[in-house]
């Protein structure tokens, strides 16, 4: 099986050999454990990378204040490294910087292994981890670009909405399901998941910048996604094609042909609210089952309410500079 060699891993490689060779030539003791940092501090986003360097370089400071300590009073003994782990570990634990833990340690078994302890070595284990976390962190200011991506997988997802939106529209109609009903909406999950994942990676490789936009759509369209299913559910337990059945399959798909990822869904909304309101003017059911299968309509013209007010809501909730920097003629200009 063929592997290509991620940016991670490039970074990664070309990263800890420059670590190595910079601790080096500083003529520090240890020279190979910053290229060990390095591999463990490089990261999947910007945002990643610059907490867990600022992480490990307290759980550091920690992790040697403590050692130092207890090596005074015990001495260069494992059992002294047994005891400042029992300590170490909770207080690193307590105060979020577990990530550190064993960074922290390898840089403390200097200090057991050379005897003794003095500021040039303490300075060297400190220059240790600032050139290993420093130099992870100078190539995770490189992360390629996701936004040609992320607008595929908006295109992608608005399709698949689409595809299953005019799948509910005809088993309104016929009360007939698809074959492909269950594969339709699996797709749409598994597509939204990939890129929920993708949106936030992309949001925290901005450090100065506000990025939330994406992930926020891709939460509005997971939402979508759950009423959807709710629709689905809700029209298996219909069992007979009434007028409301046309009523709503023509709704459904209008909606459809509609959807956009600017759309306000007002107008959708307006025409819902006026397809509720003929519906509650008409005929009283007959039957048992009529009213059984009208009813459960009903609930059908709830859900895309529910369906179109989300979308409404996040709109409505967007900045001034997400609506300035994202409407698709500014999205246009950035990514050519």
């Amino acid at each position: 099986m063929k592997h290509k060699l991620g940016m991670r891993t490039i970074k990664t490689a070309i990263g800890a050999t420059i670590a190595i060779l910079m601790a080096q030539s500083l003529g520090l003791k240890y020279a190979l454990s910053a290229g060990i940092i390095t591999v463990l501090s490089v990261q999947n986003t910007k945002k990643k990378s610059l907490e867990i360097a600022l992480l490990r370089l307290n759980s550091t400071l920690l992790a040697l204040g403590i050692s130092c300590i207890l090596f005074l009073l015990v001495g260069f003994h494992p059992v002294a490294f047994g005891i400042y782990l029992l300590i170490f570990i909770p207080i690193a634990a307590h105060f979020k910087l577990s990530d550190g833990i064993v960074v922290s340690s390898v840089l403390v078994t200097h200090l057991l292994g050379e005897g003794y302890v003095n500021l040039s070595l303490l300075i060297n284990e400190l220059m240790l981890m600032f050139i290993g976390a420093g130099i992870a962190l100078i190539f995770n200011l490189y992360m390629p670009k996701m936004i040609h991506q992320i607008k595929k997988d908006q295109d992608d997802i608005e399709e698949h909405l689409r595809t299953v939106l005019f799948c509910l529209a005809n088993t309104t109609r016929s009360q007939s399901v698809s074959i492909d009903e269950e594969a339709l909406f699996l797709s749409l999950a598994n597509r939204l998941e990939v890129a929920r994942l993708r949106a936030e990676q992309n949001r925290q490789n901005y450090l100065f910048d506000e990025m939330t936009y994406y992930a926020q759509y891709m939460e509005m369209r997971t939402m979508q996604y759950h009423v959807l299913t709710n629709m689905r559910q809700t029209l298996g337990k219909v069992v007979m094609t009434l007028e409301q059945s046309i009523m709503l399959a023509d709704l459904t798909e209008h909606i459809a042909m509609s959807l956009h990822e600017f759309n306000t869904a007002d107008d959708l909304i307006k025409k819902t609210k006026a397809v509720l309101t003929s519906c509650r003017n008409q005929e009283l059911p007959k039957t048992r089952e009529e009213f059984e299968n009208r009813a459960m309509l009903f609930q059908y013209l709830n859900d895309v309410m529910h369906l179109l007010e989300i979308k409404r809501q996040f709109i409505a909730n967007l900045t001034d500079e997400q609506v300035r920097k994202f409407n698709p003629y500014a999205l246009e200009e950035a990514i050519n």
